[in-house]
C-alpha cells in the first residue's frame, strides 16, 4: 500500500511537470517501503536520489518559467530557494547520523501538495502559453524530443 497516492487534482496540466510531480510522490513511497522493512541501506539511498531528484525538479520549473517570461518568477524562486535551505538542512542532518525520514516525508508531503495547489499552478496558464507557441503538444510524448526534451535532459541526466 502506497504512503501517498497521486490524485489528478494535483495536476498543472504540464505533462512534463506533472510526470516529474508524480515521480516525487513515488520516491516518497518508495522511502516509506524502505522504513517499514527497516532497510536503513535502502532508505539512505532513496533519500539521497528523492532531495536530488525534487531539487533538479525545482530548477527545471524554474527554467520553464523563465521562458514562459512568467511575471511572478522572482518571488517563486524565492520560495524553491528557501524549501531547498530546508530540504538541505535535511540532508546535513541525515549526513550526521539523525533519522530524518519521517520528519522529511511528511515535509515533503505538505510542501509538495500546497505547493502544486497554489504556486504551480499560477504559472500554468505561462507555461502552457510559452509551450504551445513552440508547438510542443502537452502530452505524456512531448518531451521525447526536441526543445523540450534537451532541457529535461538538462536536468534529469542519468
Amino acid at each position: 500500500m502506497s504512503y501517498w497516492v497521486w490524485d489528478p487534482s494535483f495536476s498543472v496540466n504540464i505533462a512534463v511537470i506533472d510526470d516529474q510531480h508524480k515521480r516525487i510522490i513515488e520516491y516518497i513511497n518508495e522511502l516509506n517501503s524502505a522504513l517499514l522493512y527497516d532497510n536503513k541501506q535502502k532508505v539512505t539511498i532513496v533519500l539521497h536520489q528523492l532531495i536530488d531528484y525534487t531539487i533538479s525538479h525545482l530548477a527545471f520549473e524554474e527554467s520553464l518559467m523563465q521562458e514562459a517570461g512568467y511575471e511572478k518568477l522572482e518571488p517563486h524562486k524565492k520560495v524553491h530557494a528557501s524549501f531547498v535551505g530546508r530540504i538541505d538542512h535535511f540532508k546535513e542532518r541525515s549526513l550526521g547520523g539523525e533519522d530524518i525520514t519521517r520528519a522529511l516525508m511528511n515535509e515533503l508531503q505538505v510542501w509538495l501538495l500546497g505547493h502544486i495547489q497554489h504556486d504551480d499552478k499560477d504559472y500554468m496558464q505561462s507555461v502552457t502559453t510559452m509551450l504551445e507557441k513552440k508547438d510542443i503538444v502537452a502530452t505524456k510524448n512531448q518531451a521525447k524530443e526536441g526543445w523540450l526534451k534537451s532541457l529535461v535532459d538538462a536536468f534529469f541526466k542519468k
